[in-house]
């Protein structure tokens, strides 16, 4: 094989292998991994709730609104 015709298919296998490459990146999550994003979610959710729903948190929040409602414009 002369030099010319060596670099041409040189040049065609390393596209060959970019497009392998690009064709083989996985592009979102498996079933498992949504199951386990949902989960995870769900007890950010509920710790969120908790918090938010706490007496001193809770008190803190209508006092926000309430400071909020009776500002003069």
């Amino acid at each position: 094989m002369n030099r010319k015709t060596r670099k041409a298919v040189g040049k065609a296998v390393a596209g060959l292998r970019g497009t392998y490459r690009r064709c083989r990146q996985d592009a979102g999550m498996v079933t498992s991994e949504y199951a386990m994003g949902i989960i995870a979610a769900v007890g950010f959710a509920l710790l969120l709730y908790e918090v938010v729903t706490s007496g001193q948190v809770k008190a803190e929040l209508q006092g926000i609104v309430k400071k909020a409602l009776s500002a003069r414009m």
